[in-house]
């Protein structure tokens, strides 16, 4: 089963079809789902390893232990086929490929055991940002601006999906292949990150965790004229152009 939104008659409507060419992609579409959406950063261990040297220094000293999170608040959220605008006086902008996990149940302080029994399904999200300099405290300024979350193209249900801990992920830049990974790089898993974050705040139905993105270097470089797709292995390709502000 797939889920989706569109625009009708200026409403938000939700729909459902049971196999992906029957969804209409011509227009673009609304966000896949509709709740809160939480990123975890520092959950790629290419990325971790990456930034070991400016751990090991003050004033971190060690890596971190838990998952570090952040937000990406509504004005990022776009649906697939809608246009990301970046600004061309920030510096370089990244692509953030990423698994997107879709609650379906309300969570508290749920254990790991559990956590797939609270996941609705999956969906791709590209979680946009300007170059990054804090990891522990991620910028809000490089991170929130509008347009700077494309989800979708729809949710894919959790049971057409075997194993959400390895999956290939792709990024293509003008139908050009530029960067390739895999959930199975995640340094916590998806049914760690939903356990986490469960246990200090209630995780409600659509509400939607960033399961982690990748080093950001130039090969996810983004800028205006381009067309950035993310592709995840059994869940979905979400494609969107992009545009300077």
């Amino acid at each position: 089963m797939y889920t989706y939104r569109q625009q009708e008659s200026g409403q938000a409507v939700s729909k459902t079809s049971d196999a992906t060419f029957a969804v209409e992609l011509a227009d673009p579409l609304l966000p896949a789902t509709n709740g809160a959406v939480i990123g975890v950063a520092l959950n790629n261990k290419d990325l971790v390893d990456s930034l070991a040297p400016e751990f090991d220094a003050k004033p971190y000293v060690n890596p971190p232990k838990t998952p570090v999170l952040h937000i990406k608040t509504d004005n990022t959220h776009i649906g697939h086929g809608q246009t990301i605008k970046v600004p061309i006086d920030k510096g370089d902008v990244y692509a953030g490929p990423a698994l997107g996990i879709v609650i379906g149940e309300r969570a508290t302080r749920v254990s790991e055991a559990d956590a797939l029994n609270f996941i609705k399904g999956y969906t791709v999200v590209n979680e946009v940002s300007l170059a990054e300099t804090s990891f522990y405290r991620p910028a809000v300024k490089a991170k929130c601006r509008d347009t700077f979350c494309p989800i979708g193209p729809w949710v894919i249900d959790k049971s057409l999906v075997s194993s959400p801990n390895d999956l290939a992920i792709k990024t293509f830049v003008n139908d050009t292949l530029v960067h390739e990974t895999s959930t199975n790089r995640l340094v916590h898993s998806v049914e760690k990150v939903v356990s986490y974050i469960s246990s200090f705040m209630t995780l409600e139905p659509g509400d939607l965790i960033i399961a982690g993105t990748p080093l950001r270097d130039q090969s996810l470089a983004i800028k205006d004229g381009d067309i950035v797709m993310i592709d995840v292995e059994a869940v979905g390709r979400l494609a969107n152009p992009v545009e300077k502000e």
